[in-house]
Formats: C-alpha cells, structure tokens, sequence
C-alpha cells in the first residue's frame, strides 16, 4: 500500500488525512483514513516536524496502517540528503520499516535543482526527496503519478481532506 499524507490544523487542533492506493498510477484511492489530533505543538523554527509527526503516527496507530510507502507533504531531508525534516524524523519513528518520499511545493534554502521535479505544464518544480531509495526512483514515482497537473491526485486528495471537519 501507498499512503499519501496531508496534516491541516488550526492554532491547536487538527486533521490528519491518509488516502490509500496500491499502485502509483492509480486514480481512485482505495480507502480514506482521517484522524483528528488535539494540542498541535507550537511552531519552533527549525522544528517544524514536531507539528505534524505526533498526528501522522497517530493515524497510522488508529487505523493500524502499515504501508510500504508514505508519501508526505513536504521534505525528507532540508537539504536533499543530510538535514533531517519531517520525513527523515518519520522514517526513524518507524524504525525505517516504511519508504517515505517528501514532495515539497517550495523550495527550501539550500536544496539544489538536482531535487526538481516538473509535473504537466507547470513552469514550477516541485522538490522530491526520499529516505531508503535512489532520488531518481523516488521521482519516477511521483512523475508516474495520476493527475496532468503539478500536484499528484492523491496528494490533492490528502489535501482536501485534512481540510475537511
């Protein structure tokens, strides 16, 4: 299974969205999972991770999902290789047991181009980064996924549905 990921939150409180699939091309999710999260930690620079970590393994927990891939909404590393962001922090707290690639809408200071990805038409890259395989396999993933535009359906999915009550 393949989980794409999304947390949404307001001040303290919010919604983590899992939609499931089982292969990359796939249009249609195969099951939908939300969980809602109370006391969102407080934005620390640099930490932004201790946001949404704590809500990602509790849909994970609650729903006892165990995916072969997370795909998340943001980075793995900051800088595509080192500095640990919420993916790498994620891959740890699963003991390195899930493959967890990070696609990022904006580019962080310090990530190359070597991470850029471009989806249809888009003039703007998205940044792939991943934990337990080759960047440019982690890429053909996220290129291979359903949707023309620059934001794979299911991560969209994930988004809308973190965004629901």
């Amino acid at each position: 299974m393949i989980l794409a990921v999304d947390v949404h939150y307001d001040n303290h409180d919010g919604l983590v969205a899992g939609v499931a699939f089982k292969q990359w091309t796939d249009a249609e999710p195969d099951n939908v999972y939300v969980t809602r999260i109370e006391q969102v930690g407080d934005y620390v620079p640099g930490q932004f991770y201790q946001r949404e970590l704590p809500g990602i393994l509790k849909l994970l927990s609650e729903h006892s999902l165990q995916p072969e891939y997370i795909v998340i909404d943001g980075y793995v590393y900051l800088d595509g290789y080192a500095k640990p962001g919420l993916g790498k922090h994620l891959y740890d707290a699963l003991q390195g047991n899930v493959k967890v690639i990070g696609v990022a809408k904006k580019r962080f200071a310090g990530i190359s181009e070597t991470y850029a990805l471009y989806r249809g038409k888009s003039k703007q890259p998205l940044y792939i980064t991943s934990t337990s395989q080759a960047l440019s396999a982690a890429k053909w993933h996220i290129l291979s996924m359903h949707g023309i535009y620059r934001i794979p359906t299911m991560l969209k999915k994930a988004d809308k549905l973190s965004r629901s009550n």
